[in-house]
């Protein structure tokens, strides 16, 4: 029940239901069935999500068209009784497409996250005045590689690109970012199972994991989809990143993860920031060096916004935003470096 209370808080009362349904309606017997009760591990989202697996793999059947799915999923609205039935049947005549589903962990690349990219873009921008090279950690499709080809409209001031290939509108209170534009001149992303937006398979993946009742979301996506066009390496995130921190002359480097650093083993945490410490070491004010954190720490509200900055080893604390990226609490900017 923990996931259908996170889905309604989340803004998904067709998940909410789904997800309550699941966890309180007797299955029908079957593969499906035995697979998932005799699931060996953690299956609750802080482990392997096996109830997100399952909702995505519906999902996907639900956007390729699937008959029972369609009279029962939004925009439809229905009953507990009747939308039981439909998942009920579709369990059982689904079997190998389900199956394939609840092999592989659920895979978001949420764009609306980017919002805090923006704001970050534009506070380097502001504080080095150089144009930026990024890498990010756990890139999954690289929609969130692209950042900076997407603008965020908060009240009547734009930030971003200025012919954006999408617009973000997150809910926004604290200060606005720096109105400095930033240029980035080279992006690189790792994943240990990338998605290719152009492989029509990885495309679905990557949309299916949004939820039914969220057609903004699903809207967003297609649009990066659309324009992403910067392959992700596969990789161990770690182990790519040891190959990165070099330093360019004129450029600002700048690593970052929007809610994939936590699910990095601990001791792969700790190598990698003892790592991008180390290369801090050697940053100077013609090469600066970035760490931009989306991630989640346990608090009570969202993701915790972080930057850490190179040269002089700074932590800034820029708040906190909806994991979603429906709203962000901007802390404030730290001041410009001499």
């Amino acid at each position: 029940m923990f996931q259908s209370k996170a889905c309604a808080s989340l803004g998904s009362p067709f998940m909410e239901q789904l997800m309550r349904l699941l966890g309180t309606r007797d299955w029908p017997e079957g593969p499906i069935a035995d697979r998932v009760f005799a699931w060996k591990g953690d299956i609750s989202p802080r482990g392997q999500s096996v109830s997100l697996r399952l909702a995505g793999a519906l999902h996907a059947l639900h956007l390729q068209g699937h008959a029972v799915l369609g009279l029962v999923y939004p925009p439809a609205k229905v009953g507990d009784d009747h939308l039981w039935r439909a998942v009920s049947a579709t369990l059982i005549s689904e079997v190998d497409h389900i199956n394939t589903w609840l092999d592989s962990a659920p895979q978001t690349n949420e764009v609306r996250r980017s919002a805090t990219l923006i704001a970050a873009g534009h506070l380097l921008a502001d504080r080095y005045g150089l144009p930026l090279r990024t890498s990010e950690l756990g890139a999954s499709g690289g929609l969130n590689l692209h950042w900076d080809a997407y603008a965020m409209q908060l009240g009547d001031k734009c930030f971003g690109a200025d012919d954006p290939v999408l617009t973000l509108t997150p809910e926004w209170t604290g200060p606005l970012p720096p109105k400095t534009a930033p240029t980035v001149v080279a992006r690189a992303g790792v994943d240990l199972n990338p998605l290719n937006p152009a492989n029509p398979d990885h495309a679905l993946r990557l949309q299916a994991y949004l939820w039914p009742d969220q057609p903004e979301r699903l809207a967003l996506t297609r649009a990066a989809i659309a324009a992403a066009a910067t392959p992700v390496t596969q990789g161990d995130a770690i182990d790519w990143l040891a190959e990165q921190l070099t330093h360019t002359p004129g450029q600002t480097h700048l690593i970052y993860s929007t809610v994939a650093w936590q699910y990095f083993p601990e001791d792969q945490q700790a190598k990698g920031a003892a790592m991008i410490a180390k290369a801090g070491e050697t940053a100077t004010q013609d090469t600066p060096l970035a760490w931009f954190g989306m991630e989640n720490d346990g608090g009570a509200r969202g993701a915790a916004l972080t930057l850490r900055l190179w040269p002089g080893d700074h932590t800034f604390d820029l708040g906190r935003a909806d994991f979603h990226g429906r709203w962000v609490d901007w802390a404030g900017m730290p001041e410009p470096a001499a």
